[in-house]
């Protein structure tokens, strides 16, 4: 199988758990399009009661990436140990797992950029 192959289920995978996040960007999914003028109209955006969407993604993207990794382990094991039918299923399980670890501590580091840009900004 092509790397582009794993690469497309591993950004599938990670697609579906941040989708959340891409909805909350653009006010249609878990803020539900709340997001409006500030108390004195001055166009604020105000945190609304949906407001964790981007924390639940992140957390569904790390229980995958967990996933991922268990189900990897437990193929190499049995790689190991010979009862495993079918080396290739251990060999994509892994690879699948590095790519999405690779991808999580990629979004994470964006992530932290980018608040240590707004922690730069002056007032």
């Amino acid at each position: 199988m092509p790397i582009d192959a794993l690469n497309g289920v591993t950004t599938n995978a990670m697609t579906r758990a941040f989708a959340g996040a891409a909805d909350a960007a653009t006010g249609t999914g878990a803020l539900g399009g709340a997001a409006g003028a500030g108390a004195a109209g001055d166009g604020a955006v105000q945190p609304t009661a949906g407001g964790d969407g981007f924390a639940a993604s992140l957390g569904n993207a790390v229980d995958g990436l967990q996933q991922l990794q268990s189900n990897s382990k437990t193929l190499a094991l049995k790689a190991v140990t010979g009862n495993l039918d079918d080396i290739h299923d251990a060999t994509i399980a892994s690879t699948r797992a590095q790519v999405t670890l690779e991808l999580v501590a990629a979004v994470r580091n964006k992530g932290v950029d980018a608040f240590n840009e707004i922690m730069r900004m002056q007032a």
